[in-house]
Parts: structure tokens; sequence; C-alpha cells
């Protein structure tokens, strides 16, 4: 049964930072490109931030350029988004899936909610 445990979520302050963490399961994690997406209130669902199976490349959506990283370590099955410089904007439900072809693979899980806020 494949799995995404998401965490890290929580209150922060605009300008603030915050590390979202997530482990994966029932699947071979090694051979997946990794993603974060969000999900905003009253919107659709997003990329953040993807990596490869061998963690060598990555991609980021337009906003979260210069601000978020991701990472990963495949020995953990988990993946990781270092978020800096939070705005109000970043307020969402954070996800991580397992990628092919910039497709998601499996069923999302219960995400970690992120709320920026003053």
């Amino acid at each position: 049964q494949v799995q995404f445990v998401e965490s890290g979520g929580g209150l922060v302050r605009p300008g603030g930072s915050l590390r979202l963490s997530c482990i994966a399961s029932g699947f071979q994690f090694n051979i997946y490109a990794m993603s974060w997406y969000r999900q905003a209130p009253g919107k659709e669902r997003e990329l953040v931030a993807r990596i490869t199976s061998y963690g060598d490349h990555t991609k980021y959506g337009d906003s979260m350029k210069g601000r978020f990283t991701i990472s990963r370590d495949n020995a953990k099955n988990s993946v990781y988004l270092q978020m800096h410089s939070v705005q109000l904007e970043d307020t969402a439900v954070y996800y991580c899936m397992a990628d092919r072809g910039s497709t998601p693979q499996f069923g999302w899980g219960k995400g970690t909610l992120v709320t920026v806020s003053s």
C-alpha cells in the first residue's frame, strides 16, 4: 500500500522559514522523481518543486524559485522542502508525490497545512 506522510507544516510569519518532510512507503522510492505540490483554498493543486530520482536535477514553480529548496534522502525514503522568505500566498496544504513524466503516480496523502500570517 502506497503511503505519503507529510509533516512540518504550521503557522509562520511572512518572511519566516519552515521545513516540510515527507516519508513515503509502499513503492520503490529511489526510481521515482519526487515532487511537492500545494493547494490553496479555492485554487487548483500546483507544482511547487520536483527532484529527480538521484537528486541531481530540480525544478521549481516560478514563484518559489530562490526561496524554496527540495531535497531527498533515498536511504530514508524521504523528501524535504525547505521554505524561506515565505509569503502570504504560500498558505496552502502541501503534498508530496512520486512522479513519472511529470505525472503523479499514486493517490494523495493528507498533506500538511502551511499558514502564513502576521
